[in-house]
């Protein structure tokens, strides 16, 4: 598949929000989006030995590779252009303490921004953007 994939907590309120933020911004309609907990996400990430029920974080495929926690970020910013490029500036910070603040705001995600019952359900007009 060309294009980038993000992988999300279909049901955690800071990732679908993570996700509008995203698609407002792609210009270039470079990203598609599955929610971690679909068939797709489940499909696409056995062949890199993924269990997506397990990950906890957002994924981003990018030409064959996937990238996990910060770096996910980070490479998403990066392709949104405009002036969201500007955070890759954050690579020189060490994985280990961008992953160390990713992961202490993930595993509060729920707590602070709360959860949904069921995986959103795109628009008619965005449906093609989710796998």
């Amino acid at each position: 598949m060309e294009g980038q994939i993000v992988f999300f907590d279909g049901v955690c309120n800071l990732c679908t929000g993570t996700v509008k933020f995203i698609i407002s911004r792609d210009k270039q309609d470079k990203f598609r989006f599955a929610a971690l907990q679909s068939e797709s996400a489940k499909t696409i990430l056995k062949d890199f030995n993924i269990n997506p029920e397990n990950s906890g974080t957002i994924l981003l495929l990018k030409e064959g590779k996937v990238y996990q926690k910060s770096a996910a970020a980070l490479e998403i910013a990066a392709g949104l252009g405009g002036g969201w490029p500007v955070f890759k500036i954050f690579k020189l910070v060490p994985t280990f303490i961008r992953d160390f603040v990713y992961g202490k705001i993930a595993s509060n995600r729920y707590r602070i921004w709360g959860k949904q019952e069921s995986c959103m359900v795109p628009t008619p007009e965005l449906k093609a953007k989710f796998l």
